[in-house]
Parts: C-alpha cells; structure tokens; sequence
C-alpha cells in the first residue's frame, strides 16, 4: 500500500517522463502536420496537459490504492 507522498512521487516521476516525450513528440508532428509551433507555445501546451496529467494519475492513485478496481469504482458509485 502506497502513502500520500509516494503516490504523489510516482506522478510525478510518470508524468516528468511523459512531459519529455511529449514535448519532443510534438516538436517533430506538429510541422509534419503543417502546424507552426514556436518553442515557448510548445511548451506553454505542453505545461498544461503536464499538469492536467498529474492531478489526474495522484487521484487515480489514491482512489485505487489497496482496493481492487472493481471495488474502487463501486466505491465511487456509491
């Protein structure tokens, strides 16, 4: 079973990853797509959804945290 912190370190830690691969995913489609994407927009975007992601993966985290998943969304149904 995970703490509050750990929960919130492995967000983090995905999410940092995912925020590189992103950003350098989107640098190389967007032209390919004939869309201009100065540096700072790219980032600007990308910052965004980065943080979007965390909050999403840390309540995510917490909701299913030592609870089976069926369980959890039970849980939330309730």
């Amino acid at each position: 079973m995970q703490n509050k912190i750990d929960s919130l370190m492995e967000a983090l830690t995905n999410t940092a990853i995912g925020f590189v691969v992103s950003f350098v995913t989107w640098g190389i489609v967007a032209p390919a797509f004939g869309i201009p994407m100065p540096l700072r927009e790219n980032l600007e975007i990308t910052a965004i959804f980065t943080a979007v992601s965390i909050a999403r993966q840390y309540v995510l985290r917490r909701a299913f945290n030592g609870r089976s998943v069926w369980a959890a969304i039970k849980g939330a149904r309730s």
